[in-house]
């Protein structure tokens, strides 16, 4: 007789159920795991015969065979520990077999039988609820699990709770959703002295989620505006808050299973390889693009990322995902995220000081900023130039709109968009629009029409950098409350695309 359990395997966000079976057949005692296990899976075995032995359960001296099906599907990961304890209890009739085969169980067991947290519980009480079984975790997923809410999730500290709760002699409750934290108090933008186009800027990145890039000396306050820019952004819609869980779940960024509506803020090291910036390592778990996803990635002294990293963020752009291709896995992860950037206009940082500039000027600005491909400068929506502020100036009072006052305004254009794109799968934001339906919802009017023709001419934009020039005055002319794309709309969104380097 094969007793049966079930599991998921994770290919992305994606949980793939796996059917976890078990004989107990005559012949030389053995306990063998097959069905494409990696080392910690095959290590289950062990795992598992010791937290029975602690609980007094001894194994027979028979032939104990697991099958993981499919078989040619990837097994990785310590959360088997738990479906494979399972499927032997069923195979040793200390649990029922039509209870082990309506839940999908997974977890870590310590040689006491403790069950330990494991990552992927979100997408894996997904799974579950598609497939109609409940879920079974460690005592420290269920608040993580427990969000998805269409699905019964049973969280147990121990081996032998599980066996309580199953076989009737200690029930236990379902778990309950986690805490939503509060979103963090973000530094206010009012606190940045002057730098007002650089703010402008901002406020409309973050109001259509553009791309966008800082250029300036060093001390100009470049990572200052990025800091302030969570502070203006708006809260996750619960769409998005759950579709971000699930990508921080598997990373293991959960915190006691509750969700954040805060959108996520990355600013990886400039020394970052490409596996930690676009995703992969032997599990090819996510990187920075896909746990920005829904949020901000921040790239601080943006030439210095090596030249190969750089190139990989173009295709995650323009796309919204990203494919990790391995030897041993194909795995896709969403990565819809606002790029911003800061650099320095050259390598000592003074181009644009006539009194402190190095002697290579204007070639040490060109070698610097040319780490930068032209393809990639291409998909920056805003470009800003950062000039320095005078000390004389640091002393003035705090002026220009506070953090709470731009986030109103952003919030407003956000919920015209969310309105505009409502029955869109793909779209959600200005920066999403693209082909027929961005001439149907952006389509100048005459005279901004004629002007931006006139500057695609002039200064030989692409057809990329033409139609970023319309989302971007979009976003302008729904900050401003106008239907219409009119002619001021298409004359700043110009301006921020000319600025900085390498015009296209």
């Amino acid at each position: 007789m094969v007793s049966r359990a079930y599991s998921v395997a994770f290919q992305g966000v994606e949980a793939r159920m796996v059917e976890v079976q078990c004989a107990v057949t005559a012949g030389l005692p053995a306990f063998s795991i097959v069905g494409l296990p990696d080392k910690a899976v095959s290590e289950a075995r062990d795992r598992v015969r010791t937290a029975l032995s602690s609980m007094a359960i001894a194994l027979p001296s028979k032939r104990i065979t697991v099958n993981l099906s499919p078989a040619d599907l990837p097994k990785e990961g310590s959360h088997f520990d738990l479906p494979v304890a399972m499927a032997l209890l069923a195979a040793l009739d200390i649990l029922p077999d039509d209870v082990t085969q309506n839940i999908v169980a997974l977890g870590e067991l310590s040689l006491d039988g403790t069950l330990v947290p494991v990552v992927g519980a979100l997408p894996a009480a997904m799974a579950a609820a598609e497939h109609n079984r409940g879920l079974l975790c460690p005592a420290g997923s269920g608040a993580e699990a427990a969000w998805v809410g269409t699905t019964q999730v049973i969280a147990a500290a121990t081996l032998g709770d599980v066996v309580r709760h199953y076989t009737g002699q200690n029930p236990l409750p379902p778990a309950e959703p986690g805490e939503v934290p509060d979103a963090p108090q973000g530094r206010d933008l009012r606190d940045v002295k002057g730098q007002e186009r650089a703010k402008r800027a901002l406020e409309i990145a973050a109001a259509g989620r553009h791309h966008l890039m800082f250029v300036g000396t060093p001390g100009s306050g470049k990572s200052m505006l990025a800091a302030r820019l969570p502070s203006i952004l708006p809260p996750l819609t619960p769409a998005e808050a759950l579709e971000t869980s699930m990508i921080h779940s598997l990373a293991g960024l959960l915190d006691e299973g509750g969700i954040s509506r805060a959108r996520p803020f990355r600013e990886p090291h400039h020394t970052a390889s490409m596996a930690a910036i676009i995703g992969g390592g032997r599990q090819a778990k996510p990187g920075e693009v896909s746990l920005a996803h829904n949020g901000v990635l921040f790239m601080d002294e943006f030439p210095e990322f090596p030249r190969t990293v750089l190139e990989t963020l173009r295709q995650p752009i323009e796309t919204g995902e990203v494919m990790i291709a391995r030897a041993n896995a194909h795995v896709k992860y969403p990565c819809r995220f606002m790029l911003v950037a800061a650099a320095n206009p050259c390598k000592c940082g003074y181009l644009s000081d006539p009194d402190r500039a190095c002697a290579r000027v204007p070639h040490c600005g060109e070698d610097y900023l040319g780490r930068i491909s032209g393809p990639l400068m291409d998909r920056f929506d805003l470009r800003v130039d950062v000039p320095p502020v005078a000390f004389t100036d640091l002393d003035l009072p705090a002026g220009g709109d506070s953090s709470v006052e731009v986030a109103a305004r952003v919030a407003h254009a956000r919920s015209v968009q969310a309105t505009r794109y409502k029955d869109m799968d793909a779209m959600r934001v200005n920066a999403d629009a693209e082909g027929d339906q961005l001439e149907k919802i952006a389509t100048p009017d005459s005279e901004a029409r004629a002007l931006l023709v006139k500057a695609a001419e002039r200064f030989n934009l692409s057809a990329r950098g033409y139609h970023r020039v319309i989302r971007v005055a979009r976003t302008i002319a729904d900050l401003e409350g106008s239907d219409t794309v009119r002619k001021p709309h298409i004359a700043e969104a110009i301006s921020f695309r000319l600025a900085g380097p390498a015009v296209s």
